[in-house]
């Protein structure tokens, strides 16, 4: 086996692909959360459960197809996967914030709570990632 065919292997493509999302995510909340008090910002968002639902797709077709090789771009409407695995988000206005008196429309608790639920869902990808690597690199050290 080749070293790509190693690192296309098990659970490492979903996790190089939400680690991916998490992050490009995380920069958007990032925005969001700095405009807060920008009169007329509206915030931006993208579907995690859209997201998700495209990942567990692309998992299930490529375990029907012998569990190996690349991960096929779980794209959606409003995240593109690139031919280079380059994740892009089209973000759209999330319904149910509050609109205030300077048109801001902005609900801060639920950007923190977007907030803290992306960065664990980044920690625990990478993680595992980290985990899934250490291991490669041990058995090519023939230290298993």
């Amino acid at each position: 086996m080749t070293i790509a065919g190693l690192t296309n292997s098990g659970a490492i493509p979903a996790l190089e692909m939400l680690a991916k999302f998490a992050g490009q995510r995380q920069r958007l909340l990032a925005h969001n959360i700095a405009n807060v008090s920008t009169p007329d910002f509206v915030p931006l968002d993208v579907s995690t459960g859209e997201f998700r639902r495209a990942l567990g797709e692309a998992i299930d077709k490529r375990r029907a197809s012998g569990g190996q090789g690349a991960l096929a771009a779980p794209s959606t409407r409003e995240v593109r996967v690139g031919a280079d695995g380059r994740v892009e988000l089209s973000p759209r206005t999330p319904s149910g914030n509050i609109l205030f008196h300077d048109r801001n429309n902005r609900d801060v608790e639920r950007l923190m709570q977007d907030q803290a639920e992306n960065l664990a869902a980044f920690r625990v990808a990478t993680d595992l990632l980290r985990t899934r690597t250490d291991l490669l690199r041990s058995a090519l050290a023939q230290r298993v």
